[in-house]
């Protein structure tokens, strides 16, 4: 096998990795890639190379950047009192996505588990209960997956904030068993206009 097929072949597989590609889907994304080769394939090895680089986590929230701290945390308009705790980027991204939260998030990187031992000091519960009273937040938002694990999180994170601030969560719209970061825009804001204290 040659070095060009090889590298063919190393590249499907990577793709394969991808969240919703199979191997076909991928030898599929490869192919098209390779035929727009100068329209697809070049600019985003580029821009691929570029974020290798400079994406980080955001020191403050968790939220990917280019920057230490994101720009929603860096935002004094954002400053208004309300923090939307979420499990991961992706749900940070939905709930910007709906344009509906104008507060600032906290990503806990996961959830309770402890199955997989994962308890609160593996999560960001720590930094989010330091950053209550240094950010004078008065509203805690849990946004967290209606799963049993995101439940448990949930009903954990109120145990600890209990008179440090007020605790609500997502309502209705929000079936059980879903994600965030699989909800339409509108199932996002009824949910967090419609939230419920905890």
């Amino acid at each position: 096998m040659s070095n060009a097929t090889s590298d063919l072949e190393n590249l499907i597989e990577m793709m394969a990795k991808l969240p919703g590609l199979g191997p076909r889907s991928a030898r599929r994304a490869v192919l098209h890639m390779i035929k727009k080769r100068n329209l697809i394939l070049m600019p985003l090895a580029d821009i691929l190379e570029n974020v290798a680089r400079t994406a980080r986590e955001c020191l403050n929230c968790g939220n990917i950047g280019t920057t230490d701290i994101c720009e929603i945390c860096d935002s004094e308009k954002r400053a208004n009192g309300e923090l939307c705790v979420v499990e991961d980027v992706a749900d940070l991204w939905a709930m910007e996505r709906a344009s509906v939260f104008k507060g600032r998030y906290h990503v806990l990187g996961g959830t309770l588990s402890a199955l997989d031992a994962v308890g609160p000091e593996e999560l960001r519960i720590p930094k989010l209960i330091d950053r209550i009273a240094s950010e004078e937040i008065e509203e805690v938002i849990l946004a967290l997956n209606a799963t049993i694990d995101g439940q448990t999180t949930a009903h954990y994170i109120a145990d600890q904030l209990e008179g440090r601030a007020k605790v609500t969560s997502l309502a209705q719209g929000v079936p059980v068993g879903g994600e965030l970061d699989y909800l339409d825009d509108g199932t996002i804001t009824a949910a967090l206009r419609a939230r419920k204290s905890l």
